[in-house]
């Protein structure tokens, strides 16, 4: 077994001094996925004491490298000023880099930057079209926001259709949000809409995997 396995093993059981222990050496000697959990073990305080900077150091040299969960850390670390100055230049660049590697989390927080401007320009179409790449692989908070800019033609044309669809997939894993608005959107539906709604519901549900696991080794708030 190599040591970037018995890290893996570790970890899932817990014992994290021991994962830590096989993976040092491995983030030291330039190994990328060794180098985000390391950054991750720092975040959380897993056999370390919690070093928010020295986990943006270790998720930057991963993100040179082009690991795209680190990246999405990275980014939103930038944006907050968390282990590091706030700057939304870096944020934009990093999660950047996680969008187009297909980070979820990447996607969804480099969305929130173009809905409100922050870094770039407001764009709500580029925002709306970041959201559904995320949803359409099963990111239910990206489905919720974009079932939301359908129901209001925010960034995309109104439609209560493709509102239903997305707010439906998202309520189904209890997003709050995507409750409250997919009863203001169901109440002006016709029985016509409903019913493609619904058609529309049943395909993309099997269609998009659940991904409530899938999410970056330190989740950052949006």
């Amino acid at each position: 077994m190599d040591e970037m396995e018995r890290g893996r093993r570790a970890y899932a059981k817990a014992q994290f001094s021991e994962a830590f222990e096989a993976w040092l050496p491995l983030a030291e000697a330039g190994d990328m996925e060794a180098q985000a959990w390391v950054g991750s073990m720092y975040a959380n305080g897993e056999a370390v004491e919690i070093d928010d900077a020295e986990a943006q150091a270790w998720y930057l040299k991963a993100s040179e490298q082009g690991h795209a969960m680190a990246q999405a850390n990275a980014g939103a670390n930038c944006f907050m000023g968390r282990g590091t100055e706030k700057d939304l230049d870096g944020a934009v660049k990093w999660l950047s880099a996680a969008a187009e590697n297909g980070d979820l989390n990447g996607l969804f927080n480099l969305a929130v930057l173009y809905s409100k401007g922050e870094g770039v320009a407001e764009d709500l179409e580029k925002a709306a079209a970041l959201y559904r790449k995320a949803a359409e692989v099963g990111h239910y908070p990206s489905q919720s926001r974009l079932g939301y800019m359908y129901s209001v033609g925010q960034g995309v044309p109104k439609d209560r259709v493709q509102a239903y669809l997305w707010l439906t997939l998202a309520a189904q894993h209890g997003i709050g949000t995507a409750l409250d608005a997919l009863e203001s959107v169901v109440k002006n539906m016709s029985g016509d809409e409903k019913a493609e709604g619904t058609r529309l519901f049943d395909e993309w549900r099997t269609k998009t995997a659940s991904h409530e696991g899938q999410v970056a080794l330190y989740p950052a708030p949006a």
